[in-house]
């Protein structure tokens, strides 16, 4: 039973996904680990790979007519860098696109609970802290593509 819930992604067009490390920050690692856990699901990933803007990732996923944006970012400065992504990607034509965000997003020790609502406050639609398993943000992509849970704040 548990196959036939992978189908609706499984599919001979498989979705595609913009996948990078935001701003400045250029930890390289986990974003290949991203690109090897989501392409080996069945998506079509197209890895900007590190130091991308906002544009950069508007862009892309614009010209590869994505289903979502997956942004990477550990040296603590993701918030600054994400201000505006949201309302960037209603400008350019793209607002009913996923956003995702993940890794170590802010300075400091902060409580998730307060960080993801930060996040979500600016219009991603999942937020993942710092060592999450990939295989949750694969089921969670594969679930809002279904029509999941996920929403634009």
């Amino acid at each position: 039973m548990a196959a036939s819930e992978e189908t609706p992604v499984q599919m001979a067009d498989p979705a595609t996904i913009v996948l990078g490390v935001i701003g400045a920050d250029c930890h390289a690692v986990g974003n290949k680990i991203l690109e090897h856990v989501f392409r080996g699901a069945g998506f079509n990933v197209v890895n900007l790979g590190v130091m991308v803007s906002q544009e950069e990732f508007i862009a892309a996923a614009i010209e590869t007519n994505a289903q979502a944006i997956v942004v990477s970012s550990l040296y603590g400065h993701g918030e600054i860098d994400c201000r505006g992504f949201r309302e960037s990607c209603i400008e350019a034509g793209i607002q009913d696109i996923l956003l995702y965000v993940g890794g170590n997003l802010v300075v400091g020790k902060t409580d998730f609970a307060a960080v993801e609502k930060i996040f979500r406050d600016m219009g991603f639609d999942r937020v993942f802290p710092p060592g999450t398993d990939p295989l949750d943000g694969v089921a969670s992509l594969r679930k809002d593509l279904a029509g999941g849970s996920a929403s634009h704040a």
